[in-house]
């Protein structure tokens, strides 16, 4: 039985570990510029002395996240793949907004966290952004944060979809 259980568990491993980082391929991909910061970075970023009250919101913030990937690309391929890629895992978050304004399209997905008004995961998929509109974004934030909190959190980190993610927490 135990034999059975652990045969059982190698089978499964692969999947399992494919469905919590969906988007890491495009990490060292051709094409693509990454930034992924990571929950030791937050933690460093968030020990940093600020005066303002707007500092201090920031720092709260950092605190609670855990991972930032971002993944921009100027390839009509590497985009294709993304939108397929964001289709298949959205499925699983809740739809917060979308826009289709002037050629520029936006998604932004999130995963709510039971009991409270704060969200685990933010998926935001944004196609038609730069100067030509030619290029994506793909970002992903977890952590236990407020939706309202990440329009600051994109504006001081020079985030692209930050305007995207101000109109999503005035709504």
């Amino acid at each position: 039985m135990k034999k059975l259980v652990f045969l059982f568990a190698i089978i499964l491993l692969p999947f399992y570990s494919n469905a919590q980082i969906p988007f890491e391929k495009y990490e060292n991909q051709e094409n693509v510029t990454s930034v992924i910061v990571n929950k030791k970075m937050f933690e460093l970023m968030s020990k940093v002395k600020m005066e303002s009250k707007e500092d201090q919101v920031y720092l709260n913030l950092i605190k609670k996240l855990e991972n930032l990937k971002v993944y921009k690309t100027g390839s009509a391929k590497v985009t294709a793949d993304m939108r397929g890629n964001v289709d298949k895992y959205s499925s699983g978050l809740e739809e917060l907004m979308r826009v289709n304004e002037n050629g520029k399209s936006s998604k932004i997905y999130v995963k709510s966290i039971a009991g409270s008004s704060n969200v685990s995961e933010l998926l935001m998929f944004i196609e038609g952004t730069g100067i030509k509109g030619s290029e994506t974004v793909l970002m992903s934030l977890t952590g236990d944060f407020n939706i309202n909190d990440i329009s600051l959190l994109t504006k001081r980190m020079n985030l692209p979809g930050g305007d995207e993610l101000n109109k999503a927490s005035k709504k």
